[in-house]
């Protein structure tokens, strides 16, 4: 297993709350930390062994196109392949030009993460003011409306949890650990790692919500201790420095 004293972490210079206590707790662990603020730049001074990153979508895909790394991601549409037993409420995917005005209101969101505004959209001529300026191809999911009483942050490591934390609303944790055991024993194909957020409804119970990647995923409440090694396993080095 790898340690931050044998990784150099790449993080933004421009770094919030959350990266700063991941470089806390890297640094604690005998790691070096780099702020790369000219981050589509190589640094003078280049690392000698391994490389993390933990960013922003811009920073990270920049940086790892940068130093020829492999960022671990979950797959865009994984959402969708799931049984409903995880999700609790009907899923699909459309391009934003075959989109009818009954399809509405609907909790609609861009496949490729962040194109747009992910919300409860009313209306079609909603949809398409936020949306304009995309191209009619754009690939959409879209989702029935579900009331969420509490959303839980968790990251996986090797289908295994490593960390949960409930960052909206209140309920049992216990149930919620649960549930994603469950999910995780139970589908396979998972990415080696990788962060899922969980709605809760005392109607409906633990549901998936959706999937992001371990190295830009914020902390939500999650131990950064606890979620170092998720991190440092979602960017993979060159054979070089392997």
């Amino acid at each position: 297993m790898l340690v931050p004293s044998e990784i150099t972490l790449f993080i933004p210079y421009k770094a919030d709350t959350e990266r700063l206590s991941v470089t806390a707790v890297w640094q604690n662990m005998g790691g070096q930390v780099i702020q790369l603020d000219r981050f589509w730049e190589k640094p003078v001074a280049l690392p000698t062994q391994k490389i993390a990153i933990y960013g922003n979508d811009t920073f990270s895909l920049v940086v790892a196109q940068l130093f020829a790394l492999q960022l671990i991601s979950p797959d865009n549409f994984l959402l969708t392949k799931l049984s409903p037993i995880w999700t609790k409420r009907q899923i699909h995917t459309q391009s934003l030009e075959s989109i009818t005005d009954n399809l509405f209101p609907a909790f609609i969101k861009s496949v490729v993460p962040k194109q747009f505004k992910a919300a409860v959209y009313q209306t079609k001529a909603d949809l398409l003011t936020e949306t304009d300026g995309l191209a009619p191809d754009t690939q959409l999911l879209i989702s029935e409306i579900v009331a969420i009483e509490a959303e839980a942050r968790c990251f996986v490591l090797h289908h295994t949890l490593k960390d949960i934390a409930i960052y909206e609303g209140t309920t049992s944790l216990e149930t919620g650990k649960d549930f994603i055991q469950d999910f995780l024993d139970n589908v396979p194909d998972l990415p080696e790692t990788f962060v899922v957020d969980l709605g809760y409804s005392s109607i409906k119970g633990w549901f998936i919500l959706e999937f992001n990647a371990s190295w830009g995923a914020g902390l939500n409440g999650c131990d950064p201790e606890k979620v170092i090694e998720c991190i440092i396993a979602a960017t993979i080095n060159p054979s070089e420095f392997v």
